[in-house]
């Protein structure tokens, strides 16, 4: 379900970095985790998500959410702004 949110959304942010630097904007309205990914690469996104109270997703394989993004490695978190 959650990869073809991922698929379906207009606008996409792909990392945890970024991902971090969107949320503190307000522009994301969803993160999608892979569970797969390390707990030190995702802890930054899900502290600032949980401060600011968006919605976070879980998908079982980075592979799988890095294929839905279209890119051709995997990827620990995306977020969803449109």
């Amino acid at each position: 379900m959650s990869y073809e949110k991922v698929e379906q959304a207009k606008k996409t942010i792909i990392g945890t970095k970024q991902a971090v630097k969107a949320i503190r904007a307000g522009i994301v309205i969803e993160i999608i985790i892979a569970q797969d990914a390390e707990e030190r690469i995702i802890a930054p996104v899900m502290e600032e998500a949980k401060l600011r109270d968006i919605q976070v997703t879980y998908v079982d394989s980075r592979d799988k959410l890095g294929n839905a993004c279209g890119i051709q490695v995997g990827a620990a978190v995306v977020a969803i702004t449109d």
